[in-house]
């Protein structure tokens, strides 16, 4: 079966274009070219243009191509991406209808569901569209609602951002400096300060103590911030001590305002949840694209600018982890950005949005801004968007404002001309200027797939969220420790004496409970694999509670990465449980280091994962989502460069039949009006014969038998100016006949291409690589306590 026109590989269907002179739809449908949007977009229009629809029409075309998004939706409205109902049934909208709209219509909600799914039906059939291709949105991506602060939806623990920056990130002091700087500017914001990072002293405390946290890769949470703030461990700041640059009173203000979050009753919510990582928000661990939809309506405005800053602080950092690409590997959307980028004002927000829009394009990272007030908008920062919406706009000082940013953003516009097509927009048609295109275009936006019902309250996202079970903290990093009932039961008033011989460390993870006893390995293992190209070191952790005699059992162990910088050799005080005797005894650890290598070399492993169509292989360490995810990109780069090629192929023969139609068309023109004037000509002719008989002339003159002659002549140019006519549109015929399978061609082509680079079809083998046995090595066995 053939696909629809607009269903174009990495072309997004927006709508139709419009005749700016008569405001009527034209038949050519307005199709966007997904790399276009790597130099990103801004969308402006007052309430009622449509803006919303746009913008969630360009999620749900990015969504089809296999393109992930994060969405960070300040009013509601991007949640109605959930309400997508492929049946368009009057049972499906139901719950979503507002029974006060329906009572003001006097109709029942059931009957007013029932109009409004005729409406979404009758609105998809005159865009080409239909229930199959809802569902082959849903299909392709996952949509899923994040609720920062609230357990509503899926829950976000946006203060886990405090977690060191990837290697690669600390290694580049411009980029730490500048993560630094956003996350401690949203977290002041948060308890109300104001800070300037060269005047706060707040600011640049908590930016040393993040500088030397981070520097060391060592993470912090909130409560040991706090601790390094009454404690910094500094003597100096610039060149005073920390006494003059800081008293310790003040200090413990600032201490004191942190703790108040720590202490609210609903501070919990914003430590519930998953982690703030760009790379799951985009990807299920299938491996899946997903429409991660960042609701903060429910927020405080500086609970707000927090969360929007370390996101993008997130969105920032992984940038710049990827590779450079060409083609459109994700988007960011913001629904409403006033507030966070203005022109003169620097909040915590605008530094790194300005990074994301000079930079993100060299990584196929496309953002994507829109507002209703585009009064208060930084131009200067904007002008790095290449592509721009403007719909319907309040007032006239809003549309000069946002005629002097396109005017800034491009050349060869005209402002007259802008002015003319600004004046009269309705209600879904924009005006859309995009730099890779010659000229500005008129369009009215396509019918939305889901239904746009307006904003979604806090209880009707939890409808929307499917129930999860509890997150494990079995990451990386978060090794099992005795349960709680056990260490209060085991717990003494101190710590036992530890013979000589043996290593010991605390790892604390938590402020309060007992210290119990664990045993820690840490190997190095190298893992060989000439096909797949593996050749790596690693070191794991293997950590062991322990609470009996008996030999330890391996199996049991919480595996994480390299826990050594995390361990200290002094620890608080407290309460420690009953270390067994076995764990007090020297001897034991050579047998038990031997142990843990039998035990390495059975069960580890370093899996792999390998894409044959593509000849592609997983990184050590890379999980098959962030694999597939990878393959994704790839499979996309190379249909982009084959649809380019394909369109490089076809377009001169293309473009040669549609002037042999342009040809043809204008002679069968020209023989019909050739035809047309024959007839004509021997019209008149035979009247004027006919006419002398008629006027009572008693002989036929030799003038007038000549007429008759000329008009029987011309009667017979009739028939083969005819026949040249039929011969034209014969010709015409064929030509277009030639054109459309040409066409077809085309598109069948483009459809082998479709399947052959789909992500989805993609095969991914898992193939794991052993460690060489010889090449083991336990470089500790020590004796841990763990709180």
């Amino acid at each position: 079966m053939s696909l629809p026109p607009y269903e174009k590989l990495g072309a997004f269907y927006l709508g139709r274009e419009v005749d700016p002179a008569t405001g009527a739809d034209k038949p050519d449908l307005l199709l966007y070219d997904s790399r276009d949007l790597t130099t990103h977009a801004v969308c402006v229009g007052m309430t009622g243009s449509g803006k919303t629809g746009l913008c969630l029409s360009l999620l749900e075309e990015a969504a089809i191509d296999g393109i992930p998004a994060i969405a960070i939706d300040p009013k509601g409205d991007i949640g109605n991406l959930l309400l997508t109902f492929p049946q368009l049934r009057p049972e499906d909208f139901e719950p979503w209808v507002d029974p006060g709209e329906a009572a003001r219509k006097g109709q029942t909600t059931q009957a007013y569901a029932a109009a409004t799914a005729e409406t979404w039906r009758k609105g998809l059939g005159d865009w080409g569209q239909d229930g199959e291709r809802i569902q082959r949105f849903r299909d392709a991506a996952d949509v899923a609602i994040y609720t920062p602060g609230s357990t509503t939806g899926r829950p976000l623990s946006v203060l886990r951002s405090f977690s060191a920056p990837p290697a690669e990130l600390r290694q580049d002091p411009s980029a730490l400096r500048e993560r630094i700087a956003s996350t401690v500017a949203g977290l002041l914001s948060l308890i109300g300060v104001d800070a300037d990072p060269l005047q706060s002293r707040e600011h640049i405390l908590l930016s040393t103590l993040l500088d030397q946290a981070w520097s060391a890769g060592r993470d912090l949470d909130l409560a040991a911030l706090i601790q390094s703030i009454q404690k910094p461990g500094l003597d100096k700041i610039g060149v005073f001590d920390l006494e003059t640059f800081y008293p310790a009173k003040e200090r413990l203000q600032l201490a004191m305002s942190l703790n108040n979050l720590i202490a609210a009753p609903g501070f919990a919510a914003w430590m519930q949840g998953e982690a703030l990582d760009v790379q799951r928000l985009l990807y299920t661990d299938a491996g899946k694209p997903r429409i991660a939809i960042i609701s903060i309506a429910h927020l405080s405005d500086a609970e707000r600018m927090f969360v929007v800053t370390l996101l993008l602080g997130e969105v920032v950092a992984w940038m710049r982890r990827q590779s450079g690409t060409s083609s459109l590997r994700a988007l960011l959307y913001m629904d409403e950005i006033f507030g966070y980028f203005p022109p003169t004002a620097m909040p915590p927000s605008k530094q790194p949005l300005l990074t994301l829009m000079k930079q993100a394009r060299a990584f196929g990272l496309g953002v994507v801004l829109a507002t209703q007030n585009p009064v208060d908008l930084d131009y200067k920062g904007l002008s790095n968007a290449g592509t721009w919406f403007i719909g319907r706009l309040q007032t006239e000082r809003d549309k000069a404002r946002v005629i002097e940013g396109l005017l800034s953003a491009g050349e060869g516009l005209d402002k007259a001309e802008l002015d003319s097509l600004l004046a009269n927009l309705t209600g879904r048609v924009f005006l859309m200027r995009n730099a890779h295109d010659d000229a500005p275009a008129l369009f009215r936006t396509r019918w939305a797939l889901s239904y746009l019902r307006g904003p979604l309250t806090l209880p009707e996202i939890a409808k929307l969220t499917p129930s999860r079970p509890v997150e494990q903290r079995a990451a990386a990093g978060a090794p099992r420790a005795m349960t709680p009932e056990a260490a209060s039961s085991a717990a003494g008033s101190s710590k036992p004496v530890v013979p000589a011989g043996i290593d010991e460390y605390y790892l604390q993870r938590s402020s309060g409970g007992a210290w119990t006893p664990h045993l820690l390995g840490i190997a190095r293992m190298h893992f060989v694999n000439a096909p797949a190209g593996i050749d790596v070191w690693e070191t794991r952790s293997y950590l062991l509670p322990m609470e009996t005699d008996d030999d330890p059992n391996w199996t049991q162990a919480e595996s994480a990465a390299d826990l050594s910088d995390q361990l200290k050799k002094t620890a608080t005080e407290g309460e420690y449980a009953e270390a067994p005797a076995a764990l007090l005894r020297a001897q034991n650890y050579k047998a038990w280091e031997k142990q843990l290598e039998g035990y390495v070399y059975e069960s580890a492993g370093l899996d792999v994962f390998r894409c044959p169509s593509i000849g592609a292989t997983s990184a050590a360490g890379m999980t098959e989502a962030d694999f597939r995810s990878r393959i994704a990109l790839g499979l996309r780069e190379k249909r982009d460069a084959a649809v380019e090629a394909l369109r490089k192929k076809y377009a001169p023969r293309l473009t040669t039949l549609e002037d042999q139609i342009r040809r043809a068309e204008d002679r069968v023109r020209r023989e019909s009006a050739q035809l047309s004037e024959q007839k004509m000509s021997t019209a008149i002719s035979v009247g004027t014969s006919i006419l002398g008989a008629l006027l009572g002339r008693k002989k036929i003159s030799v003038g007038n038998v000549g007429r008759v002659g000329t008009a029987a002549r011309s009667a017979g140019r009739i028939g083969r100016e005819s026949d040249d006519v039929t011969r034209a549109n014969e010709s015409l015929d064929v030509i277009k006949q030639r054109y459309t399978d040409l066409s077809n061609e085309f598109e069948q082509e483009s459809s082998r291409l479709q399947g052959e680079f789909d992500p989805a079809a993609a095969v991914v083998d898992r193939v794991q690589v052993k460690p060489r046995k010889a090449d083991i090595d336990v470089k500790k066995l020590a004796l841990v306590w763990v709180r």
